[in-house]
C-alpha cells in the first residue's frame, strides 16, 4: 500500500472526496491529515492499552457531568 499528501484546490476538493469514497476501505482509505492521525493514532493506541490493562478509570454519567460542573465553576470568571 502507499500513501499520498495531495494539496487539493477548494474548487476539486467536494469531487475528488466523492471520487475517493467510490473505493473500498481496503483499497482507499482517507486519511485527512496524515501528522494529525499519526499523534491521534498514539494517542487512542494509549488509551486502548490503559483499557486492556485496567488502569483506566471509568465513571457514570453522573460523575463526569458533575466533574464537568465543577470545572466550569472553576474557571468561568477566567475569560
Amino acid at each position: 500500500m502507499h500513501t499520498l499528501k495531495l494539496k487539493i484546490n477548494d474548487q476539486v476538493y467536494d469531487k475528488l472526496i466523492w471520487l475517493l469514497g467510490k473505493f473500498t476501505k481496503d483499497e482507499v482509505e482517507i486519511i485527512m491529515d496524515e501528522s494529525n492521525f499519526n499523534e491521534t493514532k498514539k494517542y487512542l493506541d494509549a488509551e486502548l492499552d490503559e483499557i486492556t490493562s485496567g488502569k483506566a478509570k471509568f465513571f457514570t454519567v453522573n460523575e463526569a457531568e458533575q466533574r464537568l460542573e465543577n470545572l466550569i465553576k472553576k474557571h468561568e470568571n477566567h475569560l
